[in-house]
């Protein structure tokens, strides 16, 4: 006599709870890949002759250290793991070939964060450090360019003081001459924050 549907099916959920219960489902094991060395920060990249020219991420500076293209200079106390690999994190490197670097810095693009690195995160006015902005000194609709001899950081309020005059108008001079900046402003300005163990590779304004 053939049993009941509602019988058959509970009988199936009293067998199947019975084999869970006795035998616990086996995940498969996972893939062992070998991953990239991965690693937040900067790194500071020196030429052969220990000249700063450059900042990069701690992963390519790890390629430049594997594929021997560099040298370690300065470390830190942690370490980068992959499946087989252990390296120290760098902190500074140096290129083992010397490397052309273009010298003319006047080229470089003129962004905010660089003008405000050149002129020490100050405003060249009054030398507030906050609410900054940049500035013509010679300003534009009197025949000014936008280049770094004529653009300075400036504070929102000074920037709205001078308008549009010149500063022998408004008797309003930069602290300091604008300038082409060197290139260890591009550098702090990749870094954002510079380490303690960078500081003996650049000049002392970098700091």
């Amino acid at each position: 006599m053939r049993q009941p549907q509602a019988t058959r099916l509970d009988s199936r959920a009293s067998e199947m709870k019975t084999l869970t219960a006795s035998a616990p489902l086996e995940l498969a094991p996972p893939i062992a890949r070998d991953r990239p060395l991965r690693d937040v920060g900067r790194v500071l990249v020196l030429n052969a002759t220990y000249e700063p020219i450059n900042v990069c991420t701690v992963r390519r500076a790890a390629v430049l250290l594997l594929k021997e293209k560099a040298d370690m200079v300065e470390r830190s106390d942690g370490e980068l793991r992959s499946e087989h690999r252990v390296l120290q994190r760098p902190v500074v490197i140096k290129l083992r070939l010397y490397a052309k670097v273009p010298r003319d810095s006047s080229k470089r693009k003129i962004t905010r964060r660089a003008v405000f690195a050149r002129d020490g995160w100050a405003c060249q006015y009054c030398g507030t450090r906050s609410n900054l902005t940049v500035d013509h000194v010679i300003p534009r609709s009197k025949g000014g360019l936008s280049t770094w001899e004529n653009i300075v950081s400036s504070c929102a309020p000074c920037n709205r003081r001078k308008a549009d005059r010149l500063p022998t108008q408004i008797n309003m001079h930069p602290r300091k001459p604008p300038r082409v900046p060197g290139a260890h402003v591009f550098i702090t300005v990749a870094a954002q924050r510079i380490p303690a163990a960078w500081l003996q590779w650049l000049p002392a304004e970098a700091a």
